[in-house]
């Protein structure tokens, strides 16, 4: 589900494009159908992607379309794992700031 998402998000899957089929993915990935199947029909009660009939699942917003609240929400994970490393690392949540702010205007360069 995450990496659809972020191929949603980053625009690499458009508006419209079609997703692999549940059994195609799940051969790729070497994984139960059902879990290809659960992780669609999340997808789908996000509203990132829709069932169309006789074609299968396919992208149904684009990042621009995308609340900024839902796109943001995409950043949580990594966030935490940040957060959690921080801790770890004993760097104060000021330092940890500072130093993401440096680097998203470093990205903007």
């Amino acid at each position: 589900m995450g990496q659809i998402k972020r191929l949603i998000a980053s625009g690499q899957l458009h508006q419209g494009e079609a997703l692999p089929s549940v059994r195609q993915l799940a051969g790729e990935l070497d994984i139960n159908p059902m879990t290809i199947s659960k992780a669609y029909g999340l997808l789908e009660a996000q509203e990132l992607i829709e069932r169309v009939r006789g074609i299968g699942m396919r992208v149904k917003s684009s990042t621009s379309q995308m609340p900024l609240q839902q796109r943001l929400q995409l950043l949580t994970p990594i966030a935490e794992q940040l957060s959690a490393l921080c801790g770890q690392l004993d760097i104060e949540q000021h330092q940890a700031i500072q130093w993401l702010t440096e680097q998203l205007k470093k990205d903007v360069s």
